[in-house]
């Protein structure tokens, strides 16, 4: 399956949506929508809310997230907003504030 890459030193401001797994090493500011994963590296900015299959997050994210199935929050991963998901990890290392909410 592909995959779409937003490498590092990539900003882009606005709205992207995807059908597949969307991988994020540089910054994004709006919104993120995908129907697959979404996987926000370490070092990577994500200043939006975000609505994906499984999320795994290395790197920063400040805005709501909706996911469909699990989110992972890393080792060094911040993560300030709310998580709405059937599943959530949270490594030690991994920064959190923001509310849960199971009942997806």
């Amino acid at each position: 399956m592909a995959s779409t890459v937003i490498g590092a030193g990539i900003t882009i401001e606005g709205e992207v949506t995807a059908d597949d797994d969307v991988v994020v090493q540089g910054t994004i500011r709006g919104k993120l929508t995908s129907r697959d994963a979404v996987t926000v590296e370490s070092g990577a900015v994500v200043e939006a809310d975000v609505a994906s299959g499984p999320l795994s997050v290395a790197g920063s994210i400040t805005g709501n997230i909706t996911s469909s199935d699990r989110v992972d929050l890393q080792t060094g991963a911040k993560v300030v907003g709310n998580v709405k998901a059937t599943r959530i990890t949270i490594a030690d290392g991994a920064q959190f504030k923001g509310n849960v909410d199971m009942d997806v």
